[in-house]
């Protein structure tokens, strides 16, 4: 009789291999099946076990090669056949990576499941640039949203209260939604002037960051021709960009002259 494996779902944080738990690595390199996602980095999954059997999962906005309720099916049959497996998602499996869908599928099956936390996109990008998520003065609470609703349906939040000027807000996978974010946000009084920090592949060697501002983020987002995830960090926050303050108080902008686009370079 073949006992059930065990199943882990690991956070494999924002990119940089370093960033993730030790947990997380040891797993990795322990695990007979890894299933993955299209977020989780090159560097990160060359840390797996080399006998492990890989499994690609990635979805795309608009383009599930793989769904859900399939990824479900494989992490059951995978742990019935009584393999280690590893579900390895980028980020924090619970914040907008569906894992608690899986965990319950899990335990509807009898299998056992063990969530292994990382460090969300929004902490790394801010980590990586710089920018905090609350500062003194600036913003007293940070609010987190996804830009792609499930089955691609329209956005639907409390956008009075997402354009709240003490807040921060990030926008997670909101490359072809924040045209329509930024202006909902605008339309609920969020000033146009409000600075926002695009970051394109955070923490990896392939990070960009483009300095914008609500009214014209969207056209700077399209003129960058990002590849790979895109965060959105807005607020005032973003005045902290660089180490530089501004002032305090946003001032009008109307000018593309402060969008800014800008290459990481790593050694």
């Amino acid at each position: 009789m073949i006992l059930p494996g065990r199943v882990y779902l690991v956070g494999a944080g924002p990119g940089d291999p370093d960033l993730m738990t030790v947990k997380a690595q040891r797993l990795l390199a322990e695990a007979e099946v890894v299933v993955f996602d299209r977020l989780v980095s090159r560097e990160i999954m060359r840390l797996a076990n080399p006998l492990a059997v890989q499994i690609s999962v990635g979805k795309e906005p608009r383009h599930h090669l793989v769904p859900q309720s399939e990824i479900n099916r494989i992490l059951v049959r995978q742990a019935l056949a009584g393999r280690m497996t590893v579900r390895l998602k980028g980020g924090d499996p619970f914040v907008f990576g569906r894992g608690s869908e899986e965990a319950i599928a899990l335990r509807a099956a009898g299998i056992a499941c063990e969530v292994v936390p990382g460090i969300t996109a929004a902490q790394g990008c801010a980590a990586s640039t710089g920018v905090p998520l609350t500062h003194r003065g600036l913003a007293t609470s940070v609010r987190f949203i996804t830009g792609h609703c499930r089955q691609d349906e329209p956005l639907d939040f409390d956008w009075r209260g997402l354009a709240d000027p003490d807040t921060t807000l990030v926008v997670y996978m909101g490359a072809a939604s924040i045209a329509s974010i930024a202006h909902r946000l605008v339309s609920e009084g969020l000033p146009a002037s409000t600075p926002v920090l695009a970051v394109n592949n955070g923490t990896t060697t392939r990070e960009r960051r483009l300095l914008s501002v609500l009214g014209s983020v969207a056209g700077a987002a399209d003129a960058a021709l990002f590849e790979g995830p895109v965060l959105f960090i807005v607020g005032a926050v973003v005045t902290l960009y660089d180490g530089a303050p501004l002032c305090p108080i946003l001032r009008e902008v109307t000018s593309l002259e402060r969008v800014m686009a800008e290459e990481a370079v790593h050694a």
